[in-house]
């Protein structure tokens, strides 16, 4: 770069020189000092050219350069962790963990501790749950409660609020039975207009209840998620989402996972990173089965909402996943279908499956989690959820 050029083209060509890496041979004529050296080091280790995670040659391309030593890795993510902020820092780990096949090296506990704890890390350490040896076990539980509180932090409030307050709605807007069920100052409020003044009385066309008065259930919910390894971010959102609904005492929530079998995390809720160890990612799909369960858990139909996670790809016979829905449907029960709660971006899911359990009145679309509290909420309410999924798109 020659000392006439503009600062603009000057960090145009830094950029450059960065993303093509190579040194003088790029044709940028850049060279790089201080943490922009740092920077390329980084990126040369993990895109340098060479040999790919295929193992194939790809010369004049940032290629794999890491080696393959624990040691080293955990050194190469600190250096990442130094120069980048935390977004393309977890971009980075995961092209790691994908392109050079590292997801043994996370076996190892320095490995581990070096680590940018995120989501989709979070999802590997789950697959890898069965396998890790007990002197990495409590450093994957240290990552996945790190992940967990964030979660929990943004998330959780926003649920037990935004479903909390749909719980009150609906409560009051429920005929009341008894005479001490009545919200007396809400109902002579909501009567006004037929107060009598020849009669000096006041008419009450509608009455209006308190909402939640009693600690019954007004609610049942069960969150039933597909834990193949393409769910994975899915599981850790429905995990964290479990807890806080069953936080509410309004709701009696269920979380149930499956593959080709099925297992009751309930008795996890209490605990959103138990419930995430009691998950195993990978294996096969029976959704169906899943359902079938489900259904089991059903004890009033009219007040129960089933969110099933899944992105639909079925190893079971469809006809028997569609008639279990439209019972269900049939006897009231509010069946939700999300091919994802994460925020990937628009899922891939079996779309003709999709269409077919929406024709039987189980609306099916995409939710991220920052909108999946007003989704609930919108469900308790009774509204339509498809009107609802237009809106907040």
């Amino acid at each position: 770069m020659s000392a006439g050029t503009p600062p603009a083209d000057g960090d145009r060509m830094r950029r450059w020189r960065l993303v093509l890496g190579g040194g003088q041979a790029d044709g940028t004529g850049v060279a790089l000092g201080g943490d922009d050296a740092g920077m390329d080091a980084a990126l040369e280790r993990l895109y340098g050219a060479g040999e790919s995670a295929a193992g194939r040659s790809r010369p004049g391309r940032r290629g794999a350069g890491l080696g393959d030593s624990a040691p080293s890795v955990a050194r190469w993510l600190g250096d990442v962790r130094e120069y980048f902020p935390s977004t393309v820092v977890q971009v980075m780990q995961r092209d790691a963990i994908e392109r050079l096949d590292l997801t043994r090296l996370l076996l190892e506990p320095e490995m581990l501790d070096a680590v940018e704890p995120d989501v989709h890390l979070v999802g590997t350490l789950l697959s890898l749950n069965k396998v890790l040896p007990d002197r990495a076990r409590e450093s994957a539980r240290a990552v996945v409660r790190t992940v967990v509180r964030e979660l929990e932090r943004r998330l959780a409030g926003r649920v037990r609020s935004a479903v909390g307050g749909a719980l009150d709605r609906s409560a009051r807007g429920r005929r009341p039975r008894r005479p001490a069920d009545v919200d007396w100052d809400r109902t002579i409020r909501a009567n006004l207009r037929h107060y009598l003044p020849a009669r000096g009385a006041l008419v009450p066309e509608r009455l209006v209840g308190h909402g939640r008065r009693d600690r019954a259930a007004e609610r049942d919910v069960i969150l039933c998620v597909d834990q193949s390894g393409s769910m994975a971010a899915s599981v850790v959102y429905a995990g964290v989402f479990g807890a806080a609904l069953a936080s509410l005492r309004s709701l009696r929530t269920s979380l149930v996972v499956f593959d080709t079998g099925v297992a009751d995390l309930t008795g996890h809720l209490h605990d959103p990173v138990e419930v995430l160890f009691g998950t195993r990612l990978g294996g096969g799909t029976d959704i169906g089965r899943a359902v079938a369960y489900a259904r089991g858990l059903v004890t009033r139909p009219a007040d129960t909402i089933l969110v099933l996670i899944t992105d639909l790809y079925d190893g079971g016979p469809r006809d028997v996943l569609l008639r279990r829905v439209g019972e269900l449907t049939a006897a009231g029960v509010q069946v939700v279908v999300l091919p994802a709660l994460s925020d990937e971006g628009t899922p891939g899911y079996d779309r003709e499956t999709a269409a077919a359990l929406a024709a039987l009145g189980a609306p099916v679309f995409a939710c991220t989690p920052d909108a999946f509290p007003d989704l609930m909420a919108a469900a308790i309410e009774r509204r339509d959820l498809r009107e609802w999924s237009e809106r907040v798109r």
